[in-house]
């Protein structure tokens, strides 16, 4: 049915402000999945180091799962709101095709090492990489540091800001005990630009014996 203008009624409609927040009550799974990826990679972390804390490297004793203390000795409380996305699976792994030779020429691990099951440990042509990722996002990329100290890796960010009314403090603190025998040198790390740390560390190989 066609209306003329002079029969069409118009009726404003008043808009009301509200607290609600649509992207952070109705998107907020992308934020919900980058925290629950961060606390399953915190909770493997905490299972490796103790699997590590008792690893004597070229056959020593059977490791055991004896450190009850705590992964997070960080002295912050922060929330993400980044978006991560689960690198598992065949990550690294070379086609079927090439697979047979590279295998050829893998390197020689402890059977401990060579037989350990991680997500954190990708199987790549060239070896065993064992990845860690740390969230920093709060912090600016000079404000985070990575280090050894013997077979312990620490990762350290610090943020001081003042201002006439307020001082704002922010620290910082993870440790990881690497496998006997990681060579520091071949450790890197990467930070990437939604404040994701990742510290990549190869797993130590077995002299070749001649």
């Amino acid at each position: 049915m066609y209306y003329s203008k002079s029969e069409m009624s118009e009726r404003r409609i008043d808009v009301n402000r509200s607290d609600y927040s649509v992207i952070d009550n109705e998107f907020g799974n992308m934020r919900d999945r980058f925290e629950q990826e961060m606390r399953r990679v915190e909770d493997e972390m905490r299972r490796l180091r103790s699997e590590f804390e008792g690893y004597r490297p070229n056959g020593g004793p059977a490791p055991a799962a004896i450190s009850n203390a705590p992964f997070n000795n960080s002295s912050y409380s922060t929330t993400s709101s980044h978006n991560e996305t689960s690198n598992r699976g065949n990550f690294g792994i070379p086609p079927p095709s090439f697979h047979g030779d590279l295998m050829a020429h893998r390197p020689t691990y402890d059977p401990y090492l060579d037989n350990l099951k991680s997500p954190l440990i990708k199987d790549e042509s060239d070896g065993k990489t064992l990845r860690l990722r740390f969230d920093v996002a709060h912090y600016k990329p000079e404000e985070v540091t990575v280090k050894t100290i013997d077979n312990r890796l620490l990762v350290h960010a610090i943020h001081e800001e003042k201002t006439p009314q307020r001082t704002v403090y922010r620290e910082y603190n993870q440790e990881f005990l690497l496998p006997r025998g990681t060579n520091p040198e071949q450790i890197s790390s990467t930070l990437s630009t939604d404040g994701v740390l990742t510290v990549e560390a190869p797993l130590p190989q077995l002299a070749i014996q001649h």
